[in-house]
């Protein structure tokens, strides 16, 4: 560690726990019980999302899902459908196959190791790290979005964290201060000193226990590190969704591609061109009375999405769906719970609307 800190590893440990002991999060909901499969699912679901927004959703998980094996024999739709609303679904799709990958290569037994966690879908090494020490108690470091705020602060770290050399250098602190024993709560302290003290924004420095040893504080840069992600203009994409209703408000989906943006959930069917929507409507329903909605944005990590709805109502059912995984979907039913299926979160939204409109 930098010689300007002046502060031993065992004393920042030291500081941390003793921190914890009097103000870390212990009553979350997977912290008790745990089982290394609760702390897994709240790992998955804690990547990109913050605890209030996951509590709901990690609750009605396991009161569905309560055992790996009760998840790995679940239909992937229906997975798909509790994590509506949480986003980046490839964590759902991932996690679903490791409980696959568990019940068929550990005996539905949770792998109680840092290596064999991380060879699952889904599971990187901070996750495996968490799960390891966590519940079975090894001497593992852990490097989440949190603790990479709170080492970036502390050592005054003046590059952007996702560099390689930076992940290189905050896994090496992060190992140096990872103590041998009490590994459980020491990572437990530094996830909950990054989210209720370092915080991104308005960080509550005179909260901190480390914050006497803090370079950033020490040099005024608190609010200039960590260091942002170089800024790339995103590109804009544009699409038209057709919303297929029948008179009784049933509306048509489609299952989308297994990988890719959306995988596995249902969404309307999508067009680069008005006409090429146009020609499909007439050709396949007999129709060309189209009712265009307002255009609006939904953002992705890496490209802003300009979506365009067009309402196009049939008196009856075609005979057949063009494809095997289309279905007539009632938007009435989006919160009864009585179709569970997996749908993008404007999806989610334009079938309320039109739930609303009926």
């Amino acid at each position: 560690m930098p010689e300007a800190i002046h502060l031993s590893a065992t004393t920042f440990q030291q500081l941390t726990l003793s921190w914890f002991a009097q103000h870390g999060r212990k009553h979350l909901p997977w912290q008790q019980g745990k089982t290394a499969y609760r702390v897994w699912v709240s790992e998955v679901m804690l990547q990109q999302t913050q605890v209030a927004t996951v509590i709901p959703y990690f609750e009605r998980f396991m009161a569905r899902f309560p055992t790996v094996s009760d998840l790995a024999s679940a239909p992937e739709d229906e997975v798909l459908h509790l994590w509506t609303g949480l986003g980046y679904y490839a964590r759902a799709r991932n996690l679903h196959k490791a409980a696959k990958t568990v019940v068929r290569n550990f005996s539905a037994e949770m792998p109680d190791n840092a290596t064999d966690l991380e060879s699952l879908p889904g599971i990187g090494r901070s996750t495996a790290a968490a799960i390891a020490s966590s519940v079975f108690g090894h001497a593992e470091a852990i490097l989440d979005g949190n603790v990479k705020r709170v080492l970036s602060r502390f050592f005054a770290l003046q590059e952007w964290p996702g560099t390689t050399e930076s992940q290189k250098q905050l896994w090496h602190w992060a190992e140096q201060l990872t103590p041998t024993e009490q590994v459980a709560d020491y990572n437990q302290a530094m996830m909950d000193l990054g989210a209720m003290v370092c915080t991104r924004s308005k960080p509550k420095c005179g909260d901190c226990p480390l914050s006497d040893h803090c370079l950033a504080l020490a040099s005024d840069q608190v609010s200039l590190l960590p260091k942002s992600k170089p800024k790339k203009d995103k590109p804009i994409k544009h699409t038209l969704m057709l919303m297929l209703q029948l008179a009784d408000g049933r509306i048509l989906l489609e299952k989308r591609p297994a990988s890719g943006i959306w995988g596995g959930l249902y969404s309307f069917k999508e067009f680069a061109q008005a006409e090429a929507l146009s020609d499909h409507c007439r050709l396949h329903y007999q129709t060309d009375q189209l009712d265009y909605w307002p255009t609006f944005r939904h953002t992705f990590s890496h490209y802003h999405l300009e979506i365009t709805p067009v309402l196009a109502k049939l008196d009856a059912a075609p005979t057949e769906l063009q494809e095997s995984d289309d279905i007539w979907f009632n938007p009435a039913l989006l919160d009864a719970g009585e179709q569970s299926i997996g749908l993008a979160a404007p999806v989610k939204k334009l079938l309320t609307q039109l739930t609303n409109n009926l």
